[in-house]
């Protein structure tokens, strides 16, 4: 899935770079230097090399750091070799899908250090599972690769399904005794958005556990630090903790980690790790430059 996602990616950033056919190469062979200028993480070899050898074979390159490898600034990443004209047209996507993953994977570490194994992706990507690949190498959980790997039941799903169940917290009892646990997929979530809503999942999964059904994961949809912690406590002291995963998504910020960390979830997931990061600040100088 990974080296199909590289492809898909790589061809569509080549091409809008104008690139749509492979080089064949040349005799004005130079050297290059990837330097980083800032420190980090480094993710995007794997996909450099995927690239070199269908668009640009004649292209050889030595990493010095390799995916998931610290640097610090002014460590050489790479050192590349080949034809002048190759390695000036493919300088730019080079540089582009090294500086943003392993961007993703800098921020990756910087919330992971603070709430280690607990912070997750969404499938709110910018480059797809490159993307999420960037955040596991950054020590984040990459939490459903596509659609189709577990289900996840928000608000849309239920109003679509049982249109003729009046509320929300009714919805999710029908859906929840009735699901077929054979097609639920490496897990089950639903999405709540009061506390009621994830007392009465919980308490009603309790049951489904009995059947040999796996823990439940409840998303706390957008309640914020205090109202995760109360509804944490509330399902410990009803002994309903022990069925269900509880994930906390919707306005998670690094400035508020702390908060989030000790609040008695499982799992925070956001978009804030991969989308808007800022590239990891890096540079290719050829030699004599």
């Amino acid at each position: 899935m990974l080296l199909a996602s590289f492809d898909r990616w790589v061809g569509a950033l080549l091409a809008d770079d104008g690139i749509d056919m492979p080089f064949m190469g040349g005799s004005n062979d130079v050297e290059a230097t990837i330097i980083a200028r800032s420190d980090g993480i480094v993710v995007g070899t794997a996909a450099i090399d995927h690239m070199l050898q269908i668009w640009a074979p004649s292209l050889k390159i030595t990493w010095w750091a390799g995916d998931g490898k610290r640097v610090t600034k002014g460590h050489e990443i790479a050192t590349i070799q080949g034809d002048r004209e190759v390695l000036l047209a493919m300088e730019r996507s080079i540089l582009n899908v090294l500086g943003q993953l392993s961007g993703i994977a800098t921020e990756a570490k910087r919330w992971s250090a603070i709430a280690p194994g607990q912070i997750a992706c969404t499938r709110k990507t910018v480059w797809g599972l490159m993307d999420k690949w960037a955040v596991h190498l950054g020590g984040g959980l990459t939490h459903r690769l596509n659609k189709f790997d577990a289900t996840m039941i928000k608000e849309n799903d239920l109003a679509s399904m049982l249109d003729d169940i009046d509320g929300h917290a009714n919805r999710i009892a029908h859906y929840l005794q009735e699901v077929d646990l054979e097609t639920c997929g490496a897990f089950l979530e639903i999405e709540v958005r009061e506390n009621k809503e994830a007392i009465i999942a919980a308490a009603l999964w309790a049951k489904r556990r009995e059947e040999g059904a796996k823990k439940l994961v409840i998303m706390l949809d957008n309640f914020g630090p205090e109202r995760c912690k109360e509804v944490a406590q509330e399902l410990t002291e009803m002994s309903l903790r022990e069925h269900v995963i509880l994930e906390a998504s919707g306005g998670i910020q690094f400035e508020d980690l702390d908060q989030w960390h000790e609040c008695g979830l499982d799992v925070l997931s956001t978009s804030a790790i991969n989308r808007g990061t800022s590239p990891l600040d890096i540079s290719m100088l050829m030699a004599g430059a």
